[in-house]
């Protein structure tokens, strides 16, 4: 009799940085299963509620489905595995056990602001401070980077990037958030310490922006290192985000995103932290624990080389997962 295949739904509002944590455990959980020979069907959830609900603490959203958008598809028969992130996600997470009678294990990434008991486990970044029974930190966010999945993304783009000479140089521009913004200022200021750095180390730039950056930080970016060696992604066709990080010997990333440096550590290449306006504490302690870790320092207007320990805390949050559901299912066992 052949096993039915673990379930898992990635959960989140869609937004490409918070999806990709979901979706990033959910296959790292999926090849550890594979190792024990039980197939996997992941499925991402994108959730989405009706007029301003949404915007609810979780603990007020005391009917939630009654108020998701049809697409959203939360609804019987549940999954054996829960994996959500975002505020977006924990009104539905925070009553999973109750709706599956308890069948479904439910994961909750990020801090949910709630208390820790209403999840099975809670797999926050350290930075966070968060501690508890059902808590694992870890360094940065799970994410969607492994050595197969940069691989395969170089070669998508290798007739562009097998041509340029090394080293080559990543840089990784965010944008605007709580804390951190890119003035007109700040992006001048960036886009020369970029060049001149670039200059001593005669390296090829492959430079790309987030959604967040803002447009003018991008174009005075974009104008100022246009003419060098290299590739600058405009946003438009397939992203070469993944392929920049295989090709990359150097990657720089500002100081804005907690997904972009982890996965950027997670290549064991030397990181470099790009200052912006702003600051905050949080983001201080994440940089802190990168630096202790070997894998980050601050830009310093120069780019050199190091060796480290990849980061493999995906994996590591992955075996946790697989561990709480195996001891789980020994406790419902009958002897």
């Amino acid at each position: 009799m052949t096993e039915s295949p673990l379930v898992i739904w990635a959960v989140s509002d869609g937004r490409s940085g918070i999806e990709n944590q979901v979706v990033g455990l959910a296959e790292a959980v999926a090849r550890l299963a594979a190792q024990g020979g039980r197939s996997v069907e992941i499925i991402v959830k994108r959730v989405s509620w009706k007029s301003w609900i949404g915007r609810l603490p979780s603990a007020f959203n005391i009917m939630p489905r009654r108020w998701l958008e049809p697409e959203s598809a939360i609804a019987a028969p549940w999954p054996e595995l829960w994996i959500g992130a975002g505020r977006a996600s924990l009104a539905l997470s925070s009553r999973m056990r109750r709706w599956s009678g308890g069948g479904t294990f439910v994961v909750q990434v990020q801090d949910p602001r709630r208390a820790t008991s209403l999840f099975d486990l809670v797999i926050p970044p350290k930075h966070d401070r968060i501690q508890g029974e059902n808590v694992l930190s870890i360094t940065g966010s799970p994410h969607k980077v492994t050595p197969e999945r940069l691989a395969r993304e170089y070669d998508r783009f290798a007739k562009k990037l097998d041509p340029l000479p090394a080293p080559r140089a990543a840089v990784l521009i965010g944008g605007k958030s709580r804390s951190f913004d890119i003035s007109p200022a700040r992006a001048e200021a960036l886009a020369h310490e970029l060049e001149l750095a670039l200059d001593q180390e005669q390296a090829t730039l492959l430079l790309t922006f987030s959604r967040r950056t803002p447009e003018a930080a991008r174009n005075i970016i974009t104008d100022r290192l246009k003419s060098r060696p290299g590739l600058i992604w405009n946003g438009k066709g397939p992203n070469p985000y993944f392929a920049f990080l295989a090709a990359a010997d150097f990657i720089a990333v500002t100081e804005d995103s907690t997904n972009m440096a982890t996965e950027a550590a997670s290549t064991g290449k030397p990181v470099f932290i790009l200052k912006l306006d702003g600051q905050s504490m949080k983001m201080r302690r994440f940089h802190e624990d990168l630096e202790a870790r070997g894998a980050a320092r601050p830009f310093g207007g120069s780019f050199y080389r190091w060796t480290y320990e990849p980061l493999s805390e995906t994996e590591r949050a992955a075996a946790e997962v697989m561990r709480r559901m195996g001891m789980r299912e020994k406790t419902a066992t009958p002897a």
